[in-house]
């Protein structure tokens, strides 16, 4: 593989990881200072709706970043994005369920190609 692919795997695990800790860390900061008022879209429950979504949203992106079991972190986003487009928004607009839609794709992506050699795991 040329070294232009590798770092376009890094730009895009970087780029989408980095993004996805913008909706992330302040769901885990509500977690951490106890406040679990937060939706139950599929039946969980709040507090283990929002347990999930930060593993989703700030661990995992944290584990792609470094390039760590890429393709396994890589699922509970995918997942939490599938619930975002298809359950969370799934009566809205396109133009409202398009951001939950590219990450989506992008993360499905990532799983599919994995870290690339510039990653923890190759190292």
């Amino acid at each position: 593989m040329s070294s232009t692919y590798h770092i376009g795997l890094l730009l895009l695990r970087l780029g989408f990881s980095a993004m996805m800790l913008t909706h992330g860390i302040p769901k885990l900061i509500n977690l951490v200072q106890g406040n679990l008022d937060f939706g139950d879209p599929i039946g969980n429950g709040n507090t283990l709706s929002l347990v999930l979504t930060v593993i989703g949203e700030a661990i995992c992106p944290l584990l792609i970043i470094i390039g760590y079991k890429t393709r396994i972190a890589a699922i509970p986003t995918i997942i939490t994005m599938g619930v975002a487009a298809f359950i969370v928004h799934a009566a809205d607009p396109i133009a409202t369920k398009e951001k939950a839609l590219l990450y989506l794709i992008a993360f499905i992506v990532i799983a599919l190609t994995g870290a690339g050699k510039h990653s923890v795991d190759r190292r």
